[in-house]
């Protein structure tokens, strides 16, 4: 069983930066493929950004690209996802999620074992 955590949510304004943190249980973190998620009101869960368990290997949504950057600590079992110039559109509940049979992230939401239960991100224009 793993247990997720995420913490950072909060209010900015546009332009702003704030850094998401997922703080996961079990000994084997490392060997996980982790992924950071949103949901706006009345949209489906979409993927914002991966990264192996090695954190050599990072993917992104487009719309985010260059704005976010994923990254990993394992030996503190945490990922994180800082995210700059924030948008309007970036409001939503982002949540962690990890993929315990692989080392690799995915885009696919139905591909990943656990979540956690999400933080609120809202960015005034």
């Amino acid at each position: 069983q793993v247990q997720l955590a995420e913490s950072g949510g909060g209010l900015v304004q546009a332009g702003g930066s704030l850094r998401l943190s997922c703080a996961a249980s079990g000994r084997t973190f490392s060997s996980f493929g982790m992924g950071w998620f949103r949901q706006a009101p009345g949209k489906e869960r979409e993927f914002v950004a991966g990264i192996a368990g090695s954190g050599s290997i990072t993917s992104y949504k487009d719309s985010v690209e260059g704005r976010f950057a994923i990254s990993r600590d394992n030996a503190k079992n945490t990922v994180y996802l800082q995210m700059n110039s924030l948008k309007a559109e970036d409001t939503a509940v982002y949540y962690c999620a990890a993929r315990t049979r692989t080392p690799y992230s995915s885009r696919y939401q139905g591909e990943y074992d656990y979540w956690g239960q999400g933080t609120q991100v809202t960015v005034s224009s």
